[in-house]
């Protein structure tokens, strides 16, 4: 059969009971057409790169599918219908990916980073004093300040 990578959206207004509730009934969609789910992740509520129906962040959800054609068609029937879901992409692979998807390896490796004492090298994320103890601001690669006087005419040594 046919393998499915499929991501759906649900508003951030939806608790996450009612998103687990969504996945929920369209796990059952696909089992009751004679499809399987191999995996079911949730992402979490993230935010959109651009605003989709007044939502600025949303519930994503993952899905590896294992079934025919119809299901997809089934399952996309029902997201449009459904006014917590905000999009959804179906996309058929070759092969279903094995373990955590890149998004859950993401998180991980973000979690990791943050159990170290983050990514910053020891200094604070505004930048632990890197440019706070400078005289003057950033002035990046013009060189040092000249002095400003009313006099027009001082003499550079």
């Amino acid at each position: 059969m046919p393998l499915y990578e499929h991501v759906f959206l649900a508003r951030q207004d939806a608790s996450t009971q009612q998103v687990e509730e969504l996945t929920t009934q369209i796990t059952g969609v696909i089992e009751g057409l004679g499809g399987k789910v191999a995996k079911t992740e949730q992402w979490g509520v993230r935010s959109l790169t651009y605003r989709m129906n007044k939502n600025r962040k949303a519930h994503f959800v993952f899905m590896n599918i294992d079934g025919p054609a119809a299901i997809v068609a089934e399952i996309e029937r029902q997201e449009r219908i459904n006014e917590d879901v905000i999009r959804y992409l179906t996309v058929r692979v070759d092969e279903l990916e094995e373990g955590p998807s890149a998004m859950m390896r993401k998180a991980d490796r973000d979690r990791e980073r943050d159990d170290r004492g983050g990514g910053f090298g020891g200094r604070d994320r505004d930048g632990g004093g890197f440019r706070g103890d400078r005289e003057g601001g950033f002035r990046g690669d013009r060189g040092p300040r000249r002095p400003r006087d009313a006099d027009a005419t001082a003499v550079e040594e």
